[in-house]
């Protein structure tokens, strides 16, 4: 069938086209491993040059790996008939249920038991990046204990949150009309609105600890520059990052005036005060010049036009049989619709990766200027310095995989923006 062969194609080609940019990093970056770049001789040790270099490869080489195994997955679930299997075998069991429940035990069990396979085929990666790569570079601070507590947490919050939007959604497939697709789209942005709100009080805190800033000359440098900026928090917060990892971080979260400025503990643990404020400034230059507005905004539409998609897709029979499933005759098929669409979705979606880059990297250069600006593109020079180095990012990756990959731009064309 057309859809077969198109998935397949596209599906090898993306493949194909991943594993090519990865093999380019892995050469490139090996290529120029001996030698700190004359922009940085005076800035970067050798040995914290050839530590990143070392950590991308790991890195890069881990997700060859992981490619290669997700993509026969993605194929097992589909053209080979995986989750037709899945389908079958649960359309049978729900005919134990009482009548009234059978359609939506059936499909919330396949919902639920497909999460529950991908979650658990995905674990044994997760572990080893963690444990073994995160571990070997000094990057690693959590446990297995933790790690699984987090897990578990993860679940609960999955449970608690996402069950009821995904029941809402189903049932509204089935009850809702041949338009139903545009009350879903409209109950999905509630749900992300929702959490939105929930996540910096509610959600964020089962994770991590959120003390607030305690150190008052940074408290009030902050202070300074939000007034500058005219922009208006909440309050400013440290989260114990150092908990989990070495990596550090700082952004906002919530709406309006309640928003948060959160900083991980590792990010103050390795900046001073006029490097803290010159990346505060660049994130708040990304509220300034509306980045996060027109990002939200875009993931709207975007979310309508794959709504309006599905809507369209779920009533044609090709549609399934075409991805390697036979739709139910006697059952409902909106599950299966729901779970062809986010398997699929992304093997045509990653075709539009480099614009996606580009539009990214753009916005960062904006933030950048806006931050020279407010505060020091000196001392914002600096810190990203400091957080290549420390986070063990390349300072020589290849030109094409960054283009393609990077929403951010390279360190040497950054901080070549900064100092013109």
């Amino acid at each position: 069938m057309l859809l077969s062969l198109a998935f397949a194609v596209a599906l090898a080609a993306s493949t194909l086209v991943k594993f090519w940019l990865s093999s380019r990093q892995i050469r490139h970056v090996a290529a120029h491993r001996g030698q700190v770049p004359a922009a940085f001789a005076d800035s970067v040790t050798l040995a914290a040059h050839q530590k990143a270099a070392d950590y991308t490869i790991a890195r890069s080489r881990f997700g060859l790996l992981a490619l290669a195994f997700n993509a026969a997955v993605l194929l097992g679930w589909t053209l080979l008939g995986g989750l037709n299997a899945l389908n079958g075998w649960l359309l049978d069991a729900s005919q134990a249920l009482p009548a009234g429940w059978q359609a939506m035990g059936y499909q919330f069990g396949l919902v639920a038991a497909f999460m529950l396979a991908s979650s658990l085929l995905d674990l044994p990666w997760e572990l080893w990046s963690t444990f073994r790569i995160e571990q070997a570079f000094g990057f690693n601070r959590t446990t297995l204990r933790l790690y699984f507590a987090d897990m578990a947490k993860g679940l609960l919050v999955g449970v608690l949150l996402g069950l009821p939007i995904v029941a809402l959604i189903l049932w509204l497939m089935g009850a809702a009309g041949p338009r139903w697709w545009l009350w879903a789209w409209g109950a999905w942005m509630g749900f992300q609105l929702l959490v939105m709100v929930l996540y910096p009080s509610l959600i964020a805190p089962l994770f991590n600890k959120f003390e607030p800033l305690t150190d008052l000359a940074l408290k009030e440098r902050v202070e300074r520059l939000m007034a500058r900026c005219g922009f208006a928090a909440k309050g400013l917060f440290v989260m114990d990052g150092s908990r989990r990892s070495a990596h550090g971080n700082a952004y906002f979260s919530g709406f309006g005036p309640a928003k948060r400025v959160v900083f991980f503990d590792t990010l103050l643990a390795k900046l001073d005060g006029a490097e803290v404020e010159a990346v505060l400034a660049h994130e708040l230059g990304h509220f300034k010049h509306r980045h996060i507005t027109k990002r939200i905004a875009l993931g709207f539409a975007l979310s309508l036009a794959g709504f309006a998609l599905l809507g369209w897709l779920a009533r044609q029979p090709a549609f399934y049989l075409g991805l390697g499933v036979q739709p139910s005759l006697g059952a409902p098929n909106d599950a299966l619709a729901l779970l062809l669409f986010l398997l699929a979705g992304p093997v045509f979606g990653f075709f539009v990766t480099p614009l996606a880059s580009h539009f990214s990297r753009r916005d960062e250069f904006q933030a950048d200027a806006y931050a020279r600006a407010q505060a020091s593109g000196h001392y914002l020079s600096s810190a990203l310095l400091k957080l290549h180095e420390d986070n063990a990012g390349t300072l020589t990756p290849d030109p094409v995989y960054a283009r393609f990959y990077y929403s951010h731009p390279p360190a040497a064309e950054r901080l070549a923006a900064l100092a013109s």
